[in-house]
């Protein structure tokens, strides 16, 4: 009713200053966090707009302040304190490549490469040296890398090897000789081949280092005269280094990081730093990160296996503070993502540590589709096995309730983006397993999407979700599991849906739909009985998931849209504990 919604308002506005001044008190406790962040690039068009703005006068301050400018628009690569190589993002597509020449008394701009293949995203990156330039234009299934020597003023570029379906492969550059990381290993997984740079193409790669089974290589740096790898191990789901002694030959050593390490991230040394050391941080959703510093020359989390229909053991990876007897009576809080071979984000976040010490657990569901356990994990649900993502999360959340994890009635999920599609489908197959959703950004529609073109990325998400338009198979495969399509009239959870007016990654129309559809499906199916909550929060702007800057959230929040009352992600989680232990209006 309408008096039951305003009260419910009411207290809802309440609740935002209240969770206001805990979380500003949370950020606050760990604001001198040290930060490897890059600036990413926020479209030409700005860029543009600075530097002819900035070039119009002729001090040198003016030009030093227009260097400044292009690093905060563009954040590409700087090779030289002069010269910058940046790739220009048109409607979420990147294809060409440019080099910037700034002078005191002008600049010049000088194209390097362009990219014809829709599907082909193109990304530049420097060397650890600072010697080659690497242009990578990578598609959901191939690879292909350009070079140039940026020590010499001819930047033609010149390739490594043709692009070749299902091949996969990364370089770096170490005194004339190229270190490529590459799907050429056992079962098509990543491995570290040699070549040298005057013979850069596959049939020069030799093998300088392939994993053991269930050993997954995720990240490759070269460090003086060494080759540092992240990988994870069969033993542990936690990160280590692998460290590789003077690339021609092998002196393995393993650094074995704290076993709480769920994320780690490098830092890439700038035109002064040494390149003889790594920095990096390591963090988890509930540990702060940690630097650390690593001289190659001197060289608490709990991770349980849940069960899977098919016999495939999936990963679980729980945070909680009380021990798993009490766990039964406690609210939980899982996180799914399941697609495009990217792991699950385990980065730290104040709020996660927050729910944590106000005795929440936290589950990370490693789920099929996802790169936790390498190549052939995400190609185990890419197109035609995508329901294994549905049915991991499924089992997950079983196997959790089964050993005295929380319970159905206690439990909420969260996912953004394509984390969405495995969510929505659990929710149509088995909506009592969840109390509540909560969704960021979220892909509901995959059919429809996929049906067109037009949309800037349908094309190249094809190799991840199939071509219902070319393939029958495929469209039978999609439409068994796509959230919209199988909406049933059934008592679902209660379900927060954020979404953003200008988003290109995700149609808004598709997340309206999939909304007005369950509502209607809901008030048909529960005439008499109280019904769930189903909240669509629509927010301006074209972010993809919304902004990233902790004050900026906070001001969404306070300023909402009108007649939208729900906030933006940095309080799905907190309020969701409301939302079960005291019985928010969210839940009836």
């Amino acid at each position: 009713s309408a008096d039951h919604l305003s009260s419910g308002l009411e207290r809802y506005k309440d609740l935002q200053k209240y969770f206001s001044r805990r979380l500003k008190a949370a950020y606050r406790r760990f604001s001198n966090i040290p930060d490897h962040s890059m600036v990413r690039p926020v479209g030409f068009e700005a860029f543009h707009l600075d530097f002819e703005c900035y070039l119009s006068g002729s001090s040198r301050y003016n030009f030093y302040i227009t260097k400044i400018l292009l690093l905060v628009c563009m954040g590409e690569e700087w090779a030289t304190d002069d010269v910058l190589f940046y790739a220009t993002l048109e409607e979420l597509r990147s294809s060409a490549v440019f080099r910037l020449d700034l002078t005191s008394s002008g600049s010049r701009i000088t194209p390097v490469y362009e990219e014809t293949q829709p599907d082909v995203f193109v990304e530049v990156a420097l060397s650890r040296d600072r010697q080659i330039l690497t242009i990578n234009c990578n598609s959901r299934n191939s690879s292909e890398v350009l070079l140039c020597d940026i020590t010499r003023s001819h930047l033609e570029p010149f390739l490594v090897q043709p692009r070749q379906l299902d091949l996969l492969y990364h370089v770096e550059h170490w005194r004339k000789w190229l270190i490529m990381l590459a799907n050429t290993g056992p079962g098509q997984e990543y491995q570290v081949g040699l070549a040298p740079l005057s013979e850069p193409s596959m049939v020069s790669w030799n093998s300088l280092y392939a994993p053991d089974p269930g050993t997954v290589i995720k990240d490759m740096d070269i460090v003086g005269d060494h080759c540092v790898l992240v990988a994870t191990t069969p033993v542990s789901h936690a990160l280590q280094l692998f460290l590789f002694s003077h690339l021609l030959y092998i002196s393995t050593l393993i650094l074995k990081l704290p076993s709480w390490t769920c994320a780690l991230e490098t830092k890439k040394p700038g035109l002064a730093e040494k390149q003889n050391v790594l920095e990096f941080l390591i963090s988890s959703p509930v540990h702060p990160p940690v630097p650390y510093c690593l001289y190659p020359e001197n060289g608490h989390t709990e991770t349980l296996s849940g069960g899977k229909e098919d016999g495939t053991l999936v990963p679980v990876t729980l945070f909680h503070e009380l021990p798993v007897e009490s766990l039964r009576q406690v609210p939980l809080l899982v996180h799914v993502y399941g697609a495009y071979g990217r792991d699950l984000n385990m980065d730290f976040c104040p709020g996660k540590k927050m729910l944590l010490e106000q005795g929440w657990i936290l589950a990370y569901c490693h789920i099929r589709g996802g790169g936790e356990r390498g190549l052939t994990w995400q190609r185990q649900a890419r197109v035609e096995g995508k329901q294994r993502g549905v049915e991991d999360l499924q089992a997950c959340l079983h196997h959790l309730f089964s050993s005295g994890v929380s319970s159905p009635s206690l439990t909420a999920l969260t996912a953004c983006s394509a984390g969405a599609v495995p969510v929505g489908a659990l929710c149509n197959r088995q909506p009592h397993m969840i109390r509540a959703v909560t969704l960021q950004a979220p892909f509901l529609d995959v059919l429809a999407t996929m049906q067109d073109p037009s949309l800037p990325l349908t094309l190249e998400d094809r190799d991840e979700w199939g071509d219902p338009v070319g393939n029958p198979k495929h469209r039978h495969i999609i439409t068994s599991y796509c959230p919209f399509h199988n909406i049933t009239p059934q008592h679902y959870p209660s379900m927060l849906l954020t979404a953003y007016s200008g988003d290109a990654r995700v149609p808004l129309a598709g997340i309206i739909k999939y909304t007005e559809q369950l509502k209607k499906v809901i008030h048909t199916h529960l005439k008499c009985e109280p019904a769930p909550n189903i909240v669509l929060n629509i927010q301006p702007g074209a972010n993809h998931l919304g902004p990233e800057d902790f004050e900026q959230l906070l001001e969404e929040v306070r300023n909402p849209p009108i007649n939208v009352h729900y906030c933006s992600k940095v309080w799905l989680h907190l309020e969701m504990s409301l939302f079960l232990t005291e019985k928010h209006f969210f839940f009836n």
